[in-house]
């Protein structure tokens, strides 16, 4: 059974197999997208894990007892099952597997993160709902693949999978291993504006250091509007920043005050262009509105996430 797979040899087809993260940067990459290199823990493993440990059972059964209308129902079954996942040991040679990709990788960082196997579409993304783990070194990896693997058991996942009527469906989940980008800048575009649903529009949100700041809301970020005809910048947006998070230098992350550097704009003119067609690229590629994160590191832009808007009309 295949438990690994490089992003070079994924691409959209291998959902089931990647989960709609991993898939979707490898079809980025073998798409001429810069992403940085990695490769997918796939979810045979998770499933091989499950089945040797023999907590099939045990996990059905604490979903079936869900009311997912009550918060407390919810919490009991994901404390149980994620207690369950964490506990148990995993098989020596998944291990084996994990930290031989891992050392082909030359990366003192990665990112470990969580990719579910039912795929993010335009009615339901995962988006947010399972677990991340940045600038992980090699001593924390297989506990963070581990973690990943328990976040598809989070109180917000089982909820989610309920309301999204996916309670019958098998969901499963793969862990995205990534050379991690030490962001000097980075943020979220979108390549249909969200609000205003302009096609002829795209935005981006930017700040300084790892793009988490802004998907959990703890900063405010620049926002540029750009015209998708003609690279004409319609709108800058600078917003004073005073924190950011950084790598520290054994692994984690921690905030930094800016002082003055958070008060200057985010993104220059030929940052701004450059990455919106980049972003019209990939939409081009795909064929549907994305929502795109991206990471600079040296002057070097790299594109670590991709997934459709859920939230045009």
């Amino acid at each position: 059974m295949e438990l690994i797979r490089s992003f070079n040899k994924i691409s959209k087809k291998d959902v089931s197999l990647a989960g709609g993260k991993g898939a979707s940067l490898g079809e980025m990459l073998q798409a001429g997208i810069p992403v940085p290199d990695g490769f997918v823990v796939l979810s045979n493993a998770f499933e091989r894990f499950i089945e040797e440990t023999e907590l099939n059972a045990e996990i059905d059964a604490a979903l079936d007892n869900v009311k997912h209308d009550e918060i407390g129902s919810v919490e009991e079954a994901s404390e149980k099952i994620q207690a369950m996942i964490l506990d148990s040991e995993m098989p020596k040679d998944i291990e084996k597997e994990i930290e031989k990709e891992f050392s082909k990788l030359k990366a003192k960082f990665v990112a470990v993160r969580s990719s579910a196997t039912s795929e993010d579409s335009a009615s339901a993304a995962w988006a947010g709902q399972l677990n991340s783990y940045l600038n992980t070194t090699k001593k924390d990896l297989l506990e963070n693949v581990r973690r990943c693997w328990s976040s598809l058991f989070t109180p917000r996942a089982i909820f989610y999978r309920f309301e999204k009527k996916l309670d019958k469906e098998k969901v499963s989940v793969a862990v995205v291993v990534q050379r991690m980008i030490n962001s000097e800048k980075s943020g979220i575009a979108f390549s249909v504006h969200p609000v205003t649903q302009d096609r002829n529009q795209l935005i981006i949100e930017a700040g300084f250091g790892l793009g988490e700041s802004i998907v959990s809301g703890q900063i405010t970020p620049d926002s540029y509007v750009v015209d998708k005809k003609d690279w004409h910048i319609i709108e800058v947006n600078v917003n004073e920043q005073t924190k950011g998070l950084f790598r520290k230098s054994n692994g984690g992350n921690e905030w930094k005050e800016l002082g003055k550097k958070g008060e200057e704009q985010v993104l220059n003119k030929k940052e701004i262009i450059e990455l919106a067609k980049l972003i019209i690229k990939i939409e081009k590629h795909y064929g549907f509105p994305c929502d795109i994160e991206f990471a600079m590191e040296n002057k070097k832009t790299y594109i670590v996430q991709s997934r459709p808007i859920t939230t045009l009309s």
